[in-house]
């Protein structure tokens, strides 16, 4: 696991063991992304919005997030390569949210090391 202050990325096969255990799965990537496939029983909340400027982030990121989610809650937040993920576990973290950790590698890395997926 590595750490970055107090945010906690950890490798796949570990973000695949915590959902195991009852951690909750947050994707951050874009509707458009998520509908292509997703982590089974996730839940999307784009931190960023594609438009034809490129990516924008949500503004309304952590106030969508609390409406879903408790601040107590253990959750494990991806996106597609694991970028926006750390980025969105900062901004939680900042919030109070306590038991986020990051995905290093985001779905692509899940996809790659053959985990299961679903579609919408």
């Amino acid at each position: 696991m590595a750490t970055s202050g107090d945010t906690i990325t950890v490798p796949v096969d570990v973000a695949a063991q915590l959902l195991k255990e009852g951690y909750k799965y947050l994707d951050v990537r874009t509707q458009e992304e998520f509908s292509k496939g997703h982590v089974e029983g996730a839940l999307n909340i784009p931190f960023m919005f594609k438009e034809e400027t490129g990516l924008v982030k949500n503004t309304n990121f952590v106030d969508e997030v609390c409406q879903k989610l408790k601040k107590d809650e253990n959750v494990v937040v991806g996106c597609q390569s694991g970028r926006r993920s750390l980025m969105a576990v900062n901004d939680l973290i900042a919030e109070g949210y306590k038991g986020v950790k990051d995905m290093g590698g985001g779905f692509a890395a899940w996809i790659q090391i053959g985990y299961k997926t679903c579609v919408v």
